[in-house]
């Protein structure tokens, strides 16, 4: 095997990816000299697809090519001493989003995924055998690939405005396929290397802030934007005459190499079997690829990449992925069954009934996104002070960390206002409750609220899984009452469900999803149906926990029974956190409307009241029953105890039959609704798609009902 990318893939034929190429949006490469003060010329190329800053800069076969045929030429200009440098940034605010993945997608056949593969290391690779130094300025947006671009260069700069910068391929079921499992642990040693390319993504894909990477060492300087190419440029100047020097503390050494990098490998696959089993392909893929990087060529480094890269873009978990990300790239932010914007009401205040902790969450956020003025309202002004010390303790903490600035902080603070007087929200045009989970209460409040306000204003319920219908049934225009689901915590969790009943009027429909919008949050339409979507599904989930539990299954059986489904949380967990009366209330709920389907036990209720019902280690994990639960269990449980394959198949053939029906019900138009509210409302895994694709692949569909959501992901692509 040689040892220069350019040679291994010198003689490969890549004309069957022309067929690709259609309809790509082509990132050009234009080229222009660039004299330095020393003297020395710089080929500077920037990345430009001729597009807005909407639709990043991405790599297709034909964007490949042409900036291959780019490299080439200056690498010829380099050896007659034309050119001093190449350097290569993008157009505003965008290096490059990584490969174009509407392409990557539909490659249909391994060989076709393995050229690609090779395409992008054959010419990434030529950044560093260009016989001149290369140097990257990264000037916004790098990701996978576009990060890539700049671990071949020879240097790299940042600009200290940039969005971000990573390495998201895991998150999306693949790996760093284009040199970056293989460049990066040694550009900036192993640890660092594991928390980018595979940590980072599987925390809700989390990216890198410029100071972070120049932190890791990702990239050797960081300079602001005000004068970010000017900066970069007298930089690469200084390296090249040699008055900059270049030192990459977190290079790893042979010492590394030989003691510290097999401990982490051993300690991250611990952790991700921990956290998130074995089912997930790309996670382990990466974890092996950066163990291997320890030692041998580049070459071979790149080799392997080719390899994991192909087997696993022709595989069920990328094409669930890429299912997955289509839906929340392009189905959640064009809402099936919103009616047109212009029925909305225009929102200039905001009401929130209640002031405790989930009323104090709703209101920092409507005043952040929103920025109108907000009221919040309790039965005594002792609990409304409280609200409002809490909503301000917050917006100082915001402050404190440098995500809002004084003027935009004190301006907040001054937007929130509580009240006891019903009456100073007659004003109001948006009104959403935050009261304890019962008809009865949420009745009185509107019907109290509702003789103050206007007859166009909106009313939001928060139900999570009470009838909205019902909840309206004493208002004298339950037209204008929408369900308005939050998930908790509400600043971070990306869903609302919008829930309408028969009596909901456009107007207050289409105020619901503008205001969702104007929060930053995703919003989904469902019928008035129990527990809407993500809480019916979860209490499928948690009701057949508790099931076996009561059956005689020993916990940790019942944790471990569920892992392949791939869930944030195991169920005991997820109980442990929504807290055991909610669970106990949604389970009752459910059983109540589907006595036949959904279980419960009244002995739930008796652990709810424990102030601990679960033993936990310090990473979350359960690791068995509080001494007072099992107090409560004994004799409550029974003495057939079922096997994880039995629990996991039954959770799985309760899933499926529940969609079906959901499906037959019209609670949402289409199944991809129901897959959009797992992934947005659960943190249900990409690699699965959402639960309907998991569910035909592991033929609960057929089980059940004889067929298949109608997915192209079943089977993923042939391969």
């Amino acid at each position: 095997m040689t040892n220069t990318a350019s040679e291994q893939y010198a003689q490969i034929d890549f004309s069957p990816l022309d067929a690709l190429a259609d309809g790509e949006v082509v990132t050009h490469s234009p080229v222009r000299d660039i004299r330095l003060a020393s003297g020395k010329v710089l080929a500077l190329i920037t990345l430009d697809n001729g597009r807005d800053h909407n639709r990043p800069n991405t790599l297709g076969p034909t964007t490949l090519k042409e900036l291959g045929a780019t490299l080439n030429s200056l690498k010829a200009r380099a050896a007659d001493g034309e050119i001093h440098a190449v350097a290569l940034t993008g157009k505003q605010y965008i290096l490059a989003a990584g490969a174009d993945l509407s392409d990557i997608s539909r490659v249909g056949s391994k060989d076709n995924a393995l050229l690609i593969a090779q395409l992008g290391h054959h010419v990434l690779g030529k950044l560093s055998e260009l016989g001149v130094p290369s140097f990257a300025f990264v000037n916004g947006l790098a990701l996978g690939g576009g990060l890539e671009i700049a671990l071949n260069s020879t240097y790299r700069t940042v600009d200290a405005s940039a969005a971000a910068i990573a390495l998201p391929e895991v998150f999306l079921g693949i790996i760093p396929g284009w040199g970056g499992a293989y460049l990066l642990p040694n550009l900036i040693g192993i640890e660092n290397a594991l928390e980018v390319v595979v940590s980072n993504p599987l925390k809700q894909n989390r990216m890198l802030k410029p100071q972070q990477a120049f932190d890791y060492g990702i990239v050797d300087a960081i300079f602001p934007a005000a004068n970010y190419l000017e900066d970069s440029l007298r930089w690469a100047d200084g390296v090249l005459g040699g008055s900059v020097k270049v030192v990459r503390k977190n290079e790893p050494g042979k010492i590394e190499r030989l003691t510290k990098w097999p401990i982490a490998i051993k300690v991250a696959r611990g952790m991700l079997e921990s956290k998130i089993g074995t089912v997930p392909r790309s996670p382990y893929a990466a974890l092996e690829l950066l163990d291997k990087a320890k030692s041998g060529t580049k070459a071979e480094g790149f080799a392997r990449e080719d390899e994991a890269l192909a087997d696993l873009v022709t595989g069920d978990q990328f094409a669930a992925s890429m299912y997955a990300f289509d839906l929340v790239q392009k189905r959640a932010k064009r809402p099936v069954g919103a009616p047109d914007k212009g029925l909305a009401k225009k929102v200039t205040k905001v009401g929130i009934i209640g002031a405790g902790l989930m009323a104090s969450q709703f209101a920092l956020l409507f005043v952040r996104k929103l920025q109108v003025p907000v009221l919040i309202t309790d039965l005594d002004q002792a609990r409304v002070d409280k609200g409002i010390a809490y909503i301000h303790e917050e917006i100082g903490k915001l402050e404190a960390k440098g995500r809002l600035d004084g003027d935009t902080a004190n301006k907040l603070r001054a937007l929130v206002t509580g009240t006891t007087d019903k009456s100073l929200y007659a004003d109001c045009d948006f009104v959403i409750e935050a009261v304890f989970e019962e008809v009865g209460v949420k009745q009185a409040v509107f019907g109290e609220i509702e003789q103050f306000i206007a007859e166009d204003a909106i009313l939001a319920t928060n139900t999570s899984s009470l009838s909205v219908e019902e909840i309206g049934a004493k208002l004298a225009h339950p037209e204008r009452l929408v369900g308005f689901h939050f998930f908790n915590p509400v600043a971070v969790m990306p869903l609302i469900e919008i829930v309408t009943t028969p009596q909901t009027a456009d107007a207050a429909l289409s105020t619901a999803f503008v205001v969702a919008r104007g929060l930053g949050k995703n919003a989904v339409l469902t019928a008035d149906a129990p527990g809407f979507v993500v809480n019916r599904l979860l209490a499928k989930v948690m009701g057949e926990a508790a099931r076996a539990v009561y059956e005689g299954t020993p916990l940790l059986t019942v944790e471990k029974a569920f892992a392949p489904l791939g869930l944030p949380m195991t169920p005991f967990q997820l109980i442990d956190l929504v807290g055991w009366k909610v669970a106990a209330h949604v389970q009752d709920t459910m059983a109540h409307a589907f006595p036949d389907r959904f279980y419960a036990n009244e002995n739930f209720h008796r652990l709810a009241e424990l102030p601990e019902v679960v033993e936990k280690d310090k990473s979350g994990r359960v690791t068995g029953w509080s001494k007072a639960a099992s107090a409560v269990l004994k004799g409550a449980v029974g003495s057939a105890s079922s096997s994880e394959e039995a629990i996991l198949q039954r959770v799985q053939d309760g899933l499926a039959q529940e969609i079906r029906i959901m499906l037959d019900e019209k609670v949402v138009p289409e199944v991809e609704d129901i897959d959009l509210c797992l992934i947005l409302g659960a943190g249900w895994p990409f690699i699965d798609g959402g639960a309907s694709p998991y569910l035909d692949r592991e033929g609960a569909s057929e089980r059940v009902f004889g067929g298949t959501f109608h997915h192209p992901v079943i089977k993923g692509i042939a391969g």
